[in-house]
């Protein structure tokens, strides 16, 4: 579709990240616009019915909210340079990472934006100047402190020592396995982008890669990670460091080692949250049978669901299913369960025996589908 889309997000957006790099990358022509524009207000959010950012608007008058939702559409209408690899094992790889990435890292990104003293002048001034970008410093503090105290009343820990420590701890070892893997590779899956790509760049670039505390921990211990995120904001696909890598998946249905074992590293960290979710709403499902179309809650966008009692490696636990990450998750299992034996054996056999291999093998009663920015039974 020929015309110029427009972006409405910020740079301190976490989800606007990953979508800003998707559209440089695959060079389509867009233009950014902040939440201020008062287009964003009178027509795009009545469109979509969300305050979320980002939000896109096509040529033809679309509005598209949700990062996911937005890269699906436009792999349709833009399918050079694709996002979403087609064999078997990489093509999971790359759907796990949607979650793991980027849902995976919001707690550990949210954390460290919020618990660190030292972020939050720049990233009050930096929310601030989305809604006032001609304000002065003054302004920029007044509407900026409304989005912090907002984000800051949402359940954050005692920022102790022991717990900076340890997002700090979380946060280089993250750092040392992608400069691993970026010694040989210019992207997670050889010389060609992927949406695991894109999903990392709302932690490692909105978050940890602005704010002071997570950039000054990257540029000191993890240099190719600070540059692999500058190249990912230009949209040159070759980076000098590796102009003569082709431009291509691997053969073969490869995954690197070292892209493998950043997937087991955040699912280590956070994938047991997620395969609680897909468990309790599972079992809610097979509970109350819902028909296709079910909504499950008309209010909100990412719903929780009432409280279920799951079995885990011999635990119980009682869990609220969050249906967003469960969504997202479904993605994976839903083109897994549809390939024949033989490859989902390979798939289990790349994935190994970690909490990668049960999110993928998590039992399913009902999928969900995304309408209309709400999550209904598919």
């Amino acid at each position: 579709m020929p015309g110029q889309y427009l972006l409405y997000g910020s740079y301190a957006s976490y989800y606007t990240a990953k979508t800003r790099s998707y559209l440089r990358k695959k060079g389509i022509d867009f233009a950014e616009r902040l939440p201020s524009d008062p287009q964003f207000r009178e027509k795009v959010r009545a469109v979509s019915g969300s305050p979320r950012i980002p939000q896109l608007l096509t040529p033809d008058g679309i509005v598209l909210q949700d990062s996911v939702t937005i890269l699906d559409f436009l792999e349709l209408r833009f399918p050079k340079l694709p996002a979403i690899p087609t064999t078997p094992c990489q093509r999971v790889f790359v759907h796990l990472m949607e979650l793991m990435a980027s849902e995976g890292l919001v707690e550990m990104a949210w954390k460290h934006r919020w618990l660190f003293s030292e972020n939050l002048s720049f990233v009050t001034m930096d929310f601030g100047r989305s809604f006032s970008p001609q304000g002065n410093n003054q302004d920029l503090m007044k509407y900026g402190n409304i989005i912090a105290e907002r984000m800051m009343s949402q359940g954050l820990p005692e920022a102790t020592k022991q717990l900076k420590d340890e997002l700090d701890n979380q946060y280089l070892g993250l750092l040392s396995l992608f400069e691993l893997h970026l010694q040989e590779h210019p992207y997670f899956l050889g010389g060609h982008p992927c949406a695991a790509d894109y999903a990392i760049m709302g932690a490692l670039h909105a978050h940890l890669g602005r704010d002071p505390a997570g950039l000054r921990l990257m540029q000191d211990n993890a240099p190719r990670v600070f540059r692999w995120i500058e190249h990912m904001m230009v949209p040159d696909v070759q980076s000098p460091e590796f102009f003569d890598r082709p431009i291509e998946y691997p053969a073969d249905d490869h995954i690197p080692a070292t892209a493998l074992h950043i997937l087991h590293y955040i699912a280590d960290l956070s994938g047991e949250k997620f395969l609680l979710d897909a468990l309790a709403f599972n079992q809610l499902t097979q509970e109350i049978t819902p028909k296709t179309g079910h909504l499950f809650d008309e209010t909100q966008d990412q719903p929780i669901l009432s409280q279920q009692q799951i079995h885990y490696k011999g635990a119980l636990h009682r869990v609220r299913a969050r249906l967003y990450p469960v969504w997202l998750l479904q993605r994976s299992q839903r083109y897994f369960q549809a390939l024949d034996q033989h490859n989902q054996h390979q798939v289990l056999q790349v994935l190994g025996e970690n909490v990668s291999k049960d999110l993928i093998s998590a039992p399913v009663h009902t999928w969900l589908e995304r309408k209309n920015n709400r999550l209904v039974a598919g």
